[in-house]
C-alpha cells in the first residue's frame, strides 16, 4: 500500500467519530426540548448545563479534526 493512501485511509478513521458527535449532539438538544417542555421554568438552569454539554462535546469534534490534519498533513 502507498503511503499516501495509508494516510487518507487513516485520516477517514480519525473522523468516523464525527458521526457520534452528531448523534449526541441530537440527543443533547432533544432532551433539552423534551425536559423544557415538561417544566419551561427550570429552562435556564437547564439551559447553562445544555450549552457546557455542547462545548465539551465539540471539543471532541475539534479533536478529531485536528487529528486527522496531523495524519495528513505530518
Amino acid at each position: 500500500m502507498d503511503v499516501e493512501v495509508a494516510k487518507y485511509f487513516a485520516a477517514a478513521l480519525a473522523l468516523f467519530s464525527l458521526f457520534g458527535i452528531g448523534l449526541g449532539l441530537g440527543n443533547l438538544f432533544s432532551s433539552y426540548m423534551n425536559a423544557v417542555a415538561r417544566n419551561p421554568s427550570a429552562a435556564p438552569k437547564l439551559q447553562t448545563m445544555t450549552f457546557i454539554g455542547m462545548a465539551l462535546i465539540e471539543a471532541l469534534g475539534l479533536f478529531a479534526l485536528v487529528i486527522a490534519f496531523i495524519i495528513l498533513f505530518v
